[in-house]
């Protein structure tokens, strides 16, 4: 694996809109103002790419034009790293222009770029994976730099840090507080707080040993569910399936696999069927573990729980449940291909980048 430096004061930063192109929209200007204050005060010089700013129909209807954004920003060695505005729901119709074009590929592997961003951005991720750069699931530019609290959520903004040099992660515990989604997100309500709860669960484990450590691999839940069948998008397993998307089974071996839901809220039956789908495709029988995001507000907490248990049927596989990843906020980062040793005596989640654990 490819792994790009860190960032550092001066650098410049793409901003991308790889699938909903809402950043261009009206209703998103003070989100731009609020993001680009933000990344300055970090001494990063943020530029949005010609495409990123060019609104919500006009992206849907050019994937090209989207994939151009993300190349340019691989061709321009200027740019030290790349933030996705957001994500969406049909990023996949970028893959054709970006992965039969052999100069962005022979970008990607001699140039490696600092790559985050979340939910259908899994897509890009796993894109990137096989084309072996090591990317971060993790905050993007809407919801975590554009934060309308007057400060971005400080569990989010440690995680935003951990991409300056300097600044690495060395462990993850859960976060003291989780916040509901907001409901409005318009000027008018700049600089309110976001709903705080305690966190009453923190990491827990569900079944399996205490300590269990691997690289890590993973996702959100739906975008692997679109993957791998045809109920959102007709063309998409197909067009996925085409490029190697989802890694083949030897791939997963060993690996930690990280799994969360979207905004969409799965009801358990819909939740079910996207476990039973990963189970289908021998992912449990491989893994050394897995971790599980917080579900956004909580929603069918329980549920989710007993699904996992009964569809997974290893009691030996280690589930840990609650990880601030993903939709829920705050959110941490995991990096693909890094190593991590989850170690749930303590509940935390060490981690150790590109090297592997000595053994005690």
């Amino acid at each position: 694996m490819q792994y790009a430096r860190k960032l550092r004061k001066g650098d410049k930063i793409a901003i991308v809109s790889l699938s909903s192109g809402m950043l261009g929209e009206e209703f998103c200007s003070h989100d731009i103002e609020i993001g680009v204050k933000r990344l300055k005060e970090y001494g990063l010089e943020p530029v949005f790419m010609p495409n990123a700013l060019k609104g919500i129909e006009y992206l849907k209807e050019h994937p090209k034009a989207r994939a151009k954004d993300l190349k340019d920003a691989f061709f321009d060695d200027s740019i030290a790293g790349i933030i996705c505005a957001i994500g969406g729901d049909d990023t996949y119709r970028t893959l054709q222009y970006l992965m039969e074009d052999e100069d962005f590929i022979k970008a990607v592997q001699k140039n490696p770029k600092l790559f985050t961003g979340f939910s259908d951005t899994t897509i890009n991720h796993l894109m990137f994976y096989k084309l072996g750069l090591s990317t971060y699931y993790g905050p993007n530019f809407i919801c975590d730099l554009a934060e309308i609290s007057n400060e971005m959520l400080p569990y989010s903004r440690k995680a935003f840090e951990s991409y300056m040099e300097g600044n690495e992660y060395q462990e993850i515990t859960s976060s003291e507080i989780w916040y509901e989604a907001r409901t409005d997100f318009s000027r008018e309500a700049v600089g309110t707080e976001r709903i705080a709860h305690e966190e009453e669960h923190g990491f827990e484990l569900l079944q399996g040993k205490e300590y269990f450590e691997g690289r890590l691999l993973g996702g959100c839940l739906e975008s692997f569910y679109d993957i791998l069948t045809t109920t959102r998008y007709e063309d998409e397993k197909a067009v996925c399936e085409k490029y190697g998307l989802f890694p083949e089974i030897e791939e997963w071996r060993e690996k930690v696999l990280f799994i969360e839901t979207c905004e969409e809220k799965p009801v358990p039956e819909q939740f079910e069927k996207e476990i039973v789908l990963l189970k289908e495709r021998g992912i449990f029988d491989v893994v050394s573990g897995v971790l599980v995001g917080k579900p956004q507000d909580e929603a069918y907490y329980d549920e989710y729980k007993t699904i996992l248990v009964k569809v997974v049927n290893k009691p030996d596989l280690p589930i840990v449940y609650n990880v601030n990843f993903g939709h829920a906020a705050p959110r941490c980062v995991l990096q693909y291909g890094a190593m991590v040793g989850v170690d749930m005596k303590k509940k935390k989640l060490l981690i150790n980048g590109q090297s592997e654990f000595i053994a005690e």
